[in-house]
C-alpha cells in the first residue's frame, strides 16, 4: 500500500535529519515496529559519557527503535559488545585464571604433557611447565596450586598465560594466526579440560562473587605473585545495554573469555547465555571440557585456529548471530546480516567494529589498529569514549598507523590500511581524562 504524502515527507524529513548528524544509515534491518496508535516511549540514557556520545548513541536507538513507526522491515536490529574492559573494568578471564590457580583447579595433563593442552605450546614452555608442576599431582588431577607446595607451579602457569613466557623468559607459544586466535587467550578454556560447563560455572560465579565484593585496586596472591583482584560493571554500559533491549534491539556479547564464565557475567546486565559467544570447548560424551576448542568457518572443531579474536569474532558473529555457515562466515557479509552498532576496547575488536553499519563505540584503552581506525573516523561512524572507570591519559606519542599500527597474520606489523588501500596516517591521541 503507498503511504500518504504527508507521511512519506515526515519519513523523508526525519531522514535528513539523520543524515545530516553525519552518523548513522538507513540501510540495515530495523526493529519490529510498535502497534499503529500503541503508545510508546524510547529509552533514554543516563548521563556519564564523554562529548556528544550520549547523543549519538540516542539517536542510534531513536532511529533503530521500536518507536520509529516507519520499519522497512520486521527484523531487530543487532547491537554486539565485547566484554572485557568493554562492558566491565578488568579481564574476567584473568579473574577466572586467578580463581583456578588459588583454587587448585587446573589438571595435570595426560602422560604429563603439557603440549597436549595447546598445539602452539613451544617445546621450552611444556619443559619449563613439566618442571614446575610434574611431581605436584598424576595426569588428571588437580594440581595443588594453592597451595605453598604447588607455587612454582602456579607461578609458571600464570606466567605462560599472562606473558606468553616461560618464568625463563622464552617464548611460550609459537605458529598461530595472529588474525583469528590469541594462543594464551585459548589456553584458559583448554587449561579447564576435565570439567563440565556446569562445574564451569559455578567456577564463574565465586570468582565473580570475590571481584565484585573486593575493593577497588584490590590484589591478590596467586603463587607468588601479587595480581588484579577485582572487577566491576560499568554503569553507563549496563544502561546502554538496558537501553538498547528496552528499544527492540538485540543485544549480544562477543568475547574471547571462555563461554561458560562470559555466560555467568553476562546475566547481570540481563544477556543470557543464548547471545553470549565466547571461546568454546569441545566436550566428551559425557560432556566434559576437551583441550580442544570448537571451529568456525572454513576451520574444524579441533583445529582450535580460530576463536573470538578479530577476524575469528567477525565469524562467530556471523555463524551465530546472522546463520551463516562454513567458510562464508569468514567474510564481509551485506549489510543486511550485519550488526547496526558494535562497542569494543582493544585490537581484538576492530574486525566486527568495522563490520557494523551505523555507529561503532571504542573505548579508549590505547590500542594502536583500534584507535588509528577510531580517529580516522572515515566514514562517520566512529565514536571515542575514554574507560568509565581509572581512565588512562593521553598517549604522548601520535599512534603508529602509518607504519606499525596493523599486526598481520604472521605477526609483523605494517600499515594500518583504509578499505580503499590508503594508508591510515599516524593519529593523535584526543579523547581522555
Amino acid at each position: 500500500m503507498t503511504r500518504p504524502a504527508s507521511a512519506r515527507r515526515l519519513q523523508a524529513a526525519g531522514a535528513a535529519v539523520a543524515i545530516a548528524a553525519g552518523a548513522l544509515v538507513a540501510a540495515a534491518p530495523a526493529a519490529q515496529a510498535a502497534r499503529p496508535g500503541a503508545h510508546c516511549t524510547t529509552p533514554k540514557l543516563a548521563a556519564g559519557w564523554y562529548g556528544d556520545n550520549q547523543a549519538r548513541l540516542q539517536q542510534l536507538i531513536d532511529t533503530y527503535g521500536t518507536c520509529d513507526p516507519y520499519r522497512p522491515s520486521r527484523a531487530k536490529p543487532v547491537a554486539v559488545f565485547d566484554w572485557d574492559n568493554t562492558v566491565v573494568k578488568n579481564d574476567v578471564g584473568d579473574a577466572q585464571m586467578f580463581w583456578l590457580l588459588r583454587n587448585g583447579k587446573i589438571r595435570q595433563p595426560a602422560g604429563g604433557d603439557w603440549t597436549t593442552t595447546s598445539r602452539h605450546l613451544t617445546p621450552a614452555a611444556a619443559k619449563a611447565l613439566a618442571e614446575a608442576c610434574g611431581a605436584l599431582a598424576k595426569p588428571g588431577a588437580p594440581l595443588p596450586t594453592g597451595t605453598p607446595r604447588g607455587a612454582g607451579c602456579a607461578d609458571e602457569l600464570n606466567a605462560v598465560y599472562g606473558t606468553a613466557a616461560t618464568r625463563a623468559a622464552a617464548p611460550a607459544f609459537a605458529g598461530w594466526d595472529h588474525r583469528t586466535t590469541e594462543p594464551a587467550y585459548a589456553w584458559l578454556p583448554q587449561l579447564m579440560q576435565g570439567w563440565t560447563a556446569r562445574e564451569v560455572r559455578g567456577f564463574a560465579a565465586a570468582a565473580k562473587a570475590e571481584n565484585l565484593a573486593a575493593p577497588v585496586d584490590a590484589k591478590q596472591q596467586v603463587g607468588t605473585a601479587s595480581v588484579t583482584g577485582w572487577v566491576r560493571y560499568y554503569d553507563q554500559q549496563k544502561d546502554l545495554v538496558g537501553a538498547l533491549r528496552k528499544a527492540g534491539f538485540d543485544v549480544w556479547i562477543s568475547s574471547a573469555s571462555p563461554q561458560p564464565v562470559v555466560e555467568v557475567w553476562a546475566r547481570d546486565v540481563g544477556i543470557d547465555a543464548s547471545h553470549v559467544i565466547g571461546i568454546r570447548n569441545t566436550t566428551t560424551a559425557g560432556g566434559k571440557f576437551t583441550t580442544h576448542l570448537q571451529g568456525c568457518g572454513s576451520v574444524k572443531d579441533g583445529a582450535d585456529t580460530m576463536i573470538t579474536y578479530i577476524d575469528g569474532k567477525r565469524c562467530w558473529i556471523n555463524k551465530e548471530v546472522f546463520g551463516v555457515r562454513g567458510a562464508a562466515a569468514e567474510k564481509v557479509q551485506p549489510a543486511a546480516r550485519r550488526q547496526v552498532f558494535a562497542a569494543g576496547d582493544s585490537d581484538t575488536d576492530v574486525t566486527f567494529l568495522r563490520d557494523a553499519t551505523a555507529l561503532r563505540l571504542v573505548v579508549n584503552r590505547n590500542k594502536n589498529e583500534l584507535m588509528c581506525r577510531a580517529y580516522d573516523n572515515s566514514d562517520g561512524k566512529w565514536i571515542v569514549n575514554p574507560m568509565f572507570i581509572q581512565p588512562k591519559q593521553r598517549k604522548a606519542a601520535p599512534y603508529p598507523c602509518a607504519t606499525t599500527g596493523f599486526t598481520g597474520r604472521d605477526g609483523a606489523p605494517g600499515p594500518v590500511l583504509r578499505g580503499d588501500a590508503s594508508v591510515v596516517p599516524d593519529q593523535t591521541d584526543s579523547v581522555f581524562q
